[in-house]
Formats: C-alpha cells, sequence, structure tokens
C-alpha cells in the first residue's frame, strides 16, 4: 500500500469528502511522475466516495431511527403499564377502578384473566375500537405473544391504543397515545460524531442448534431467548465477544453494554441490530449505529438488559448517547406502575 493510499484511508473515517479531496489533491503537487499524480487523484476520488457514502447512511439511518421513535405508536408513546392480575378486573381512567389508568374514558369495561385467556367486555357507551374496526360487544384478546400480534383496542378517537404483552408468566395492559409527553415533548437524540473506525468486519461463531440465553428484562422477568451464535470483533489489538438474540426478523439483536454504559450512554445498555452472516460467516458491526432500548425514553417499556457476557471491557464511543429527559431519565430496575 502506497504511503498515500494508507494516509487517504486514515483521513476518510474523520473527514468530509470535500476537505478530504482538498487536502490530498494539495500534496499532489510533489509528485514528479504524471502517472503517480494519476493514481493519486484516483485513490484521493476513492476515499472521497467512500466518506461521502459513509456519511449519506448515517444520516439516512438517524432520520429513519427518529421517525421510527415518534411515530403515533412509536415507542415515546407510551403512556402506561398495568399488571394484570388473575381474575376480573374493571379499568379505566376513574379512581373507582380496579385498575386505573391514566388515560382514557373513564370505564372501558371487564377485563378478564383465567387461565391464559383474556376476554374483555366493554362498557356500553363508548366508542371503542378492535384492530381498527368498531368495538361492539364482548371479545376474547390476543397478547404479543401470538404470532399476528396483539389484538388493539382503540379510544380517544383512536389517538389512543390498549394492548396485552406476556412476559414470562405475567400478562400486563399497555397504553399508548398520540399526544403523549414522551412524543410531544422530545428533545431529540445525541450522538457521538460517526467515525469509519467504528463499522467493523466481525465474524460469527454458531452455536449448536436451538441453543437459547437466559435474558433478564427490566421488569425482573427472566426469558429464555433464541441464542444461534455469537459476533467476534476486534478493536485495538483485542477480540471481544457479543452473544447474538435472534427475535425471527431479517437482523440479529446484540444487547451490551460497555464502558461508557452510566456515564455518556444509557445506564442499561444499548443495543445494535447486525445482519445475518453471509456465507463466509462474516457480519459488518456499525457502532454508529448503537441505539437506546426504548426504556431510556420511557418508564413503561419491559427492554431486555445485557447479559453478563455482553458487559464490554471497552469504551465504545459512537452510536447515541444518553437520553436528556427534563425529569430524571426513567429508573432501570423499577416495574411500571399504574398512576
Amino acid at each position: 500500500m502506497t504511503a498515500a493510499r494508507s494516509f487517504a484511508r486514515t483521513l476518510s473515517g474523520a473527514m468530509s469528502a470535500p476537505a478530504l479531496s482538498a487536502l490530498l489533491l494539495f500534496g499532489l503537487a510533489a509528485c514528479d511522475s504524471p502517472e503517480q499524480q494519476a493514481a493519486q487523484k484516483r485513490e484521493v476520488a476513492r476515499a472521497a466516495a467512500v466518506s461521502d457514502t459513509f456519511a449519506r447512511d448515517q444520516q439516512l439511518w438517524r432520520q429513519q431511527r427518529k421517525d421510527e421513535l415518534l411515530k403515533p405508536d412509536g415507542w415515546a408513546s407510551l403512556v402506561g403499564l398495568y399488571p394484570i392480575d388473575a381474575g376480573s378486573h374493571y379499568f379505566g381512567s376513574d379512581p373507582d377502578n380496579g385498575i386505573r389508568l391514566g388515560v382514557g374514558p373513564a370505564h372501558f369495561g371487564l377485563l378478564s384473566l383465567n387461565k391464559g385467556r383474556l376476554r374483555f367486555i366493554p362498557e356500553r357507551g363508548n366508542s371503542l375500537t378492535l384492530n381498527d374496526q368498531p368495538l361492539k360487544g364482548a371479545v376474547n384478546l390476543l397478547a404479543d405473544d401470538y404470532p399476528a400480534g396483539p389484538s388493539k383496542i382503540g379510544f380517544d378517537e383512536g389517538k389512543g391504543i390498549l394492548t396485552v404483552i406476556k412476559r414470562g408468566d405475567r400478562y400486563l395492559l399497555r397504553a399508548r397515545h398520540a399526544q403523549a409527553p414522551t412524543l410531544t415533548g422530545f428533545k431529540g437524540i445525541d450522538y457521538w460524531e460517526p467515525q469509519q473506525e467504528w463499522k467493523l468486519s466481525a465474524k460469527f461463531v454458531a452455536h449448536p442448534a436451538g441453543k437459547s440465553i437466559d435474558i433478564v428484562n427490566i421488569i425482573g422477568t427472566i426469558e429464555a431467548t433464541p441464542n444461534p451464535g455469537a459476533i467476534e470483533f476486534e478493536r485495538d489489538g483485542k477480540t471481544y465477544r457479543i452473544e447474538a438474540l435472534d427475535q425471527g426478523g431479517d437482523e440479529l439483536l446484540l444487547v451490551f453494554a460497555d464502558r461508557t454504559s452510566g456515564h455518556q450512554s444509557y445506564s442499561a445498555g444499548r443495543f445494535l441490530d447486525v445482519a445475518r452472516p453471509n456465507l463466509q460467516g462474516l457480519v459488518t458491526v456499525d457502532f454508529n449505529k448503537a441505539y437506546n432500548p426504548p426504556c431510556a425514553f420511557t418508564p413503561f417499556a419491559t427492554c431486555p438488559l445485557p447479559p453478563a457476557e455482553n458487559r464490554l471491557d471497552l469504551e465504545v464511543a459512537a452510536g447515541e448517547k444518553t437520553y436528556k429527559h427534563d425529569d430524571p431519565a426513567p429508573a432501570a430496575s423499577a416495574t411500571a406502575q399504574a398512576p
């Protein structure tokens, strides 16, 4: 590798494309050979193109991340999380309910849980929907462990949504609203400056088929989660390893903590999505796209916590920083309770 090519690769991760081109072209005057100058110009153009593509990719990802978070039914829209005990419970925003919500009608109706079966009898006079269709009578509700997803009870002209989630053996009623304070008062996300040196080529180390790993979530529930393998990467001459989780999508999920956790980044760790390995068992790990779990924005989420294997003795100064709330950030340990 020529000195100029090495220099170009070093700078391409730290400078904008125009600045990089200007700096490297300035150095071409010292070259006597026209062939050398032509080769240098091609290397400058290549490095500038790589830098520009990287910058645009990072900008696009950040915009998509923000858009997803701020959807009317996105994570920032959560307004409540309420345990459902076995038996029958009236629920609504009036204090006389067994499950008192902070939003919605005074009396939604009667919710029953019996041996994993959920039954909802709506109160007369309410304008509710079930999966976007008018709700006219008693129905069975599905929780989020069903392949098709949970049943959605709409209220407040569609601005509010209730769903049932299952965590371990526990059922909880989750409330969302398009006018949630965490949504309307969103403060924006702080990031480290993107650097190409944090976009790494890594190796996927497969586990035996069917292996799982126990993952504790923020409300204390332990769930066995498919663990198809680990991601190994090198940084500053050391090898690091992160156990990967398979949640059934097109990508694997890395839930990790590092030496910035609780300081510059969220105390309960961060998430990172990576593509499934190619035929050679290689994956790209871009820590610039490490992002905060929903619990960083709302106390009404049930985020998985990093297992001991995924607590890195490494300062990952890349990706999202701690979200800054007006009030103290949501606790990373307590179950969200009804108001």
